[in-house]
């Protein structure tokens, strides 16, 4: 296991990828599945559970960058302003967020393998945020390696890989241009820090089992070998 800090017996996975890439269909297809196999599963949501100054970063998403609010969906799209403004300005703000969000993270995940659960599934990671910086930057990078000695590594860490046009038009929220930029800067995280398990673009239904089937090879989960695949819907 890549994380030799916290229990054998708790398993630690999370979630990222660009926008509109599925990634909550998938942590609800994998949870609903460890949940019949009667493991008891703690979900970590980044946003909800670990992201810090919330107040700060909505207000200058719709105060300062005009943003609009909400999540965008294929019958009411809307025009983020956020982690889209890469200005230096913002990514010297982004520098200290990101640092206090990694030290969350460390609380938060250490707090939910304590808890007793068999399970741990993280709804976006510190990667999402890191792959917002400017990577081929030397100095960006090297406050990446600083930031994942903060940051505790999941026994499994899934890059849900995406078409960005498809990914667009189920949650379109980015521009495309941006979508194009933060799929590239996943590759160039994925190649920095290592240890993260592409999953290539697919349908919902292929993605559900190549996601199974990799928790089985690499967590040892029998458990979940006779259930069947479920069809979600949700997109995340």
């Amino acid at each position: 296991m890549q994380n030799q800090n916290h229990s054998t017996l708790c398993k630690f996975v999370s979630f990222s990828g660009i926008d509109g890439a599925g990634k909550s269909t998938q942590i609800a297809n994998l949870r609903a599945r460890l949940q019949d196999a009667g493991m008891r599963v703690s979900l970590i949501t980044f946003w909800d559970d670990v992201a810090r100054l919330k107040r700060i970063r909505e207000g200058a998403g719709h105060t300062l960058f005009k943003g609009e609010k909400g999540v965008g969906s294929p019958e009411k799209p809307v025009n983020r302003r956020d982690k889209n403004v890469r200005s230096w300005p913002m990514s010297l703000v982004r520098l200290g967020l990101y640092f206090v969000d990694a030290l969350s993270l460390r609380a938060a995940v250490a707090k939910a393998l304590r808890s007793g659960v068999d399970f741990v599934i993280c709804d976006r990671y510190i990667y999402d945020e890191l792959a917002n910086l400017n990577l081929a930057n030397p100095a960006a990078r090297a406050y990446v390696r600083l930031i994942m000695k903060l940051a505790p590594r999941p026994d499994v860490s899934y890059f849900l890989d995406a078409d960005p046009v498809a990914a667009r038009a189920r949650k379109p929220e980015y521009p495309l241009d941006f979508l194009y930029l933060s799929r590239a800067s996943y590759f160039t995280l994925i190649q920095l820090i290592g240890g993260i398990t592409v999953i290539p673009p697919m349908s919902i239904q292929d993605a559900e089992r190549e996601v199974v089937r990799h928790a089985l090879t690499l967590l040892s989960l029998e458990e979940l070998q006779s259930l069947p695949v479920g069809h979600l819907v949700s997109e995340g």
